[in-house]
Parts: C-alpha cells; sequence; structure tokens
C-alpha cells in the first residue's frame, strides 16, 4: 500500500513581489519562491500550491485581500482563464519596463559580458487587434463554470486551450487580438453549425466534424480562411458555401479534411474553395523610393503575426548592419526569406539556410516576386548545413544574420560561426534566455555592441531582441 501523498500547503495575506517569466508572479514565503499567475506587483492574496518542485512552488489565487495600484481592468471578459494575454491587468507602460529589463537581466546574468549601449524597447504602437493570424479549436467539451447549469443544449465551443488541458475549450465571444471580421466569421462558423447539426470534434474519442479553424489578414486588406474538417460530408459544402456568401470580402477560402488524431495541417491536402489559394503582405524596404516588398503568404507559410511590429525589427537589424552593398551575407534560419529580401538590396549577396524545405520554396517565390536576383537558399538541417565545405563553395560571409527558434543555436553552429568569422553578426532572437548563452559562446571574439528590444506580443510575458556583434580587433 503506497504512503498518501501530503496534501498542498495554503498560504494566506502573501504580497506579490515581482513579475517572473512565462507571464507569472513571484512571492516568497521562508525563502521559497512561489510563482502565481494573473497576479501584479503589490497584490496581497491568499495562494493554493498546486505543484511542489524542488527549488520552486506554483500556486493560483484563492482570494484577494489587496489590488496593486499597478494592475488596471483588463479588457478581455476572458482574461483569468484563457492563457493568451496573461498581461492584460498591467499597464502597457509596466509591461515594457518588465521586457525590457527581462532582456538586460538575461545578458547580465547568463552571458556575463559587456553591453556596449543598451537601447530602450521599441513598443508597439497598437496594444490590440495587431496579430495577422489566429487558430481556433472546436470541441463538444468546451469549459463550464459552475454558473452553466446542468440543462445545457450542447456543450460545444469554438476557441482556445485552456491552459493545461488538451482536451478542455475556451469558447470565445471576442478576442482582442485580431481584427475585424475574424471574431464574425467565428461566430457565423459557430450559430450556423449549431443551428445545422454539425457536430464538433470530440478529441477523447476522435469523432465529431468541425475541428479547427485559421484566420489569416494581410495589410493589403486581403483575408485567408481555412476550415479544418475530420471527414467529408454535405456539411463541409454548405458551411463553406454559406460562409462565402456571407463574407464576400474572403479573398482566399480553404479547407482541409484531416483524418489524423493530431490538429497539423502542414502534411494534408489544402483544397481551394475559393478565390486564390494565398493572400499577398506587404512591407516597405529600408531603402527609400522603392516599390514595397511583397510576399505571398499561403496556408502554411511563415510570416511574422505582428506585421508592424516586424517592420521595426528587420529595420533595426539592418540599421546594426550598416551594409555597404559590397557584403556577403548570410542569414541563418531564414524561414521564408523575408530578412534576406529586407537586406537584399544593400548587400552583394544573401545566402539564406532553413530547415523547413516548404518555407525555403516560399522565399525562391519571394524573391522572384520582387525580382530579387542576389539571393540564394538551402533547405536542410543547419548543422549539417553550414559545414567548412558550405562556406568554401558559397564564399565566406562579412555579415552573419542569425533568427534561430526559441531553442537558440546549436554549440556547434557556433563554432561555425566563430569558424567563419564574419565582421559582425546581428542576432535577432525571440528568447533573451537563449541568445544570451550563445552571446556568451561568441564572445571569445564578439565584442557584443548594442542590444535593441522590440515588443512584438503586448499583454505577454514574450520579447524579441536585436544584438549587434562585431569582431575583436
Amino acid at each position: 500500500m503506497g504512503r498518501k501523498k501530503r496534501p498542498l500547503p495554503k498560504f494566506e495575506n502573501v504580497t506579490i513581489q515581482s513579475v517572473a517569466a512565462e507571464g507569472k508572479a513571484i512571492a516568497k514565503i521562508d525563502d521559497k519562491v512561489i510563482f502565481v499567475p494573473f497576479t501584479a506587483p503589490g497584490d496581497v492574496v491568499d495562494i493554493k500550491v498546486v505543484k511542489k518542485k524542488r527549488s520552486y512552488l506554483e500556486g493560483k489565487v484563492t482570494r484577494f485581500h489587496h489590488y496593486s495600484d499597478k494592475r488596471i481592468e483588463p479588457k478581455c471578459s476572458h482574461f483569468g482563464l484563457c492563457g493568451g494575454c496573461k498581461w492584460q491587468h498591467i499597464s502597457y507602460e509596466d509591461q515594457l519596463i518588465n521586457k525590457n529589463q527581462q532582456v538586460i537581466d538575461s545578458l547580465e546574468r547568463i552571458a556575463k559580458v559587456p553591453v556596449k549601449e543598451y537601447l530602450p524597447i521599441m513598443g508597439s504602437d497598437n496594444q490590440f487587434y495587431y496579430r495577422n493570424k489566429l487558430e481556433y479549436t472546436f470541441s463538444n467539451r468546451r469549459w463550464l463554470t459552475s454558473n452553466d447549469g446542468e440543462n445545457l443544449p450542447h456543450t460545444n465551443g469554438v476557441g482556445f486551450h485552456l491552459p493545461g488541458l488538451f482536451d478542455k475549450i475556451l469558447d470565445i465571444d471576442h478576442c482582442y487580438l485580431q481584427k475585424d471580421p475574424s471574431n464574425d466569421i467565428r461566430l457565423f462558423i459557430k450559430d450556423f453549425a449549431n443551428t445545422n447539426g454539425l457536430s464538433y470534434y470530440d478529441v477523447r474519442n476522435h469523432e465529431g466534424l468541425l475541428r479547427n479553424l485559421i484566420i489569416r489578414t494581410s495589410s493589403t486588406n486581403q483575408l485567408m480562411v481555412i476550415v479544418i474538417f475530420a471527414y467529408d460530408d454535405t456539411g463541409v459544402n454548405n458551411l463553406l458555401t454559406a460562409l462565402s456568401e456571407k463574407f464576400p470580402e474572403i479573398t482566399s477560402l480553404m479547407y482541409v479534411i484531416n483524418g489524423k488524431k493530431n490538429e497539423t495541417i502542414w502534411d494534408q491536402d489544402i483544397k481551394l474553395f475559393k478565390g486564390q489559394p494565398y493572400i499577398i503582405e506587404k512591407m516597405t524596404r529600408p531603402v527609400k523610393d522603392v516599390p514595397d516588398l511583397e510576399f505571398k503568404v499561403g496556408p502554411i507559410s511563415f510570416y511574422q503575426t505582428n506585421p508592424d511590429q516586424a517592420r521595426k525589427l528587420y529595420q533595426t537589424a539592418f540599421d546594426f548592419a550598416e551594409l555597404t552593398g559590397d557584403e556577403l551575407v548570410y542569414d541563418l534560419y531564414t524561414g521564408t526569406g523575408t530578412i534576406a529580401a529586407f537586406i537584399s538590396q544593400s548587400a552583394k549577396k544573401v545566402v539564406g539556410i532553413e530547415s523547413v524545405e516548404q518555407a525555403i520554396e516560399d522565399a525562391k517565390e519571394n524573391s522572384k516576386l520582387n525580382n530579387i536576383n542576389n539571393t540564394v537558399f538551402y533547405a536542410g538541417d543547419m548543422l549539417k548545413i553550414l559545414t567548412q565545405e558550405f562556406i568554401e563553395e558559397n564564399g565566406t560571409p562579412d555579415v552573419i544574420f542569425t533568427d534561430p527558434p526559441r531553442a537558440g543555436m546549436h554549440e556547434k553552429v557556433v563554432k561555425q560561426i566563430l569558424r567563419s568569422n564574419p565582421e559582425k553578426i546581428v542576432y535577432v532572437s525571440c528568447n533573451p534566455a537563449t541568445q544570451a548563452r550563445d552571446i556568451a559562446l561568441l564572445s571569445e571574439q564578439y565584442t557584443v555592441e548594442k542590444i535593441q528590444p522590440v515588443d512584438m506580443f503586448p499583454h505577454t510575458h514574450h520579447v524579441e531582441n536585436v544584438a549587434l556583434l562585431k569582431r575583436k580587433s
């Protein structure tokens, strides 16, 4: 007979001290750190511990005794359940202060190298409706509160997964992340499905028709909608027809029949129901008096989800590099080649490397679309592509741009960069902690000249950072 687990502790009248990682805040009791979501420094709360680790605890608030003067009223009615905008209760000014400090702390505590110039974080002009892509999930197991009652006609919902619950969906009334008609489209599909008896997906039993909904918008006011179904059915055509009639502004209406148990669609046949199989996104070039860059964005193409801030991010990277037009540039983790296209006019040649083959095909297409003739792209694992033989074949880079995923760069990639010894490295990162780790390795040959944080995702803890590294003389 196993030992009974000890009940997890509860604490009363605890003062929240500071903001922490992952959008949570910190309290301390007897030198033990407790991470608590949806709180602000200065809140006084009762906490129930929900997870106990060797070096820290995780808890949730059961009662507020005092609200912090740093707290503001969240705009979204779903705040506190939805995991998407965990900092809506903190003023945007304080969010920027916290994100700026997060970058500084990462460099000082992890990289432990001097930075010549810290530039203040670039905030977002739009704190709401800034995303150009949202993905919703249909479920017959929406989240129910104690006030919902027992005699419901159905428990269908379309929205976002609740944090930590793979089978529960928070039914969304209004989302402040994407501009109109995003909410109207989601609500129309929901009403049509309920009225016409279309079933919602049951992720436990893998049955039900409606699975997912993806909505993409663009700065050119084009609109892509992708509806994902579990199987083919007369309801598929009926829903898509009704959707296209209700929203004639949809320029690309697509659908997928996904019978797999997972939700990925990149390996599925994405079918066009109406319009074109892509939308066009535009971005102003860094060089004046030339046409805007245009990018074809398909159903599985990657494009920065906050396009206005992406423009600031790329402009910062471009300015840091100070290209003269004579440089051979490597663009590591190039994705769909957006940075390569952005800087191409000011470089002699740009060599892009990316692991996702479809992204490289998009990069080639985007260069062709913009009449860019000085870019070349390679698809494959960075570890296997970026070798000494590759550098001998393509030339030693004068400047390297690198924009890796959250995990940062593999140590062997860092060592290869050191061997190639470019004059400058412009490191764009979505994770200051792994960026700082990599910078520590690069510091044996490079100094950190300056860093520029950029806020891509207001009301979240996420922050991008651009660092300029110069070769030591």
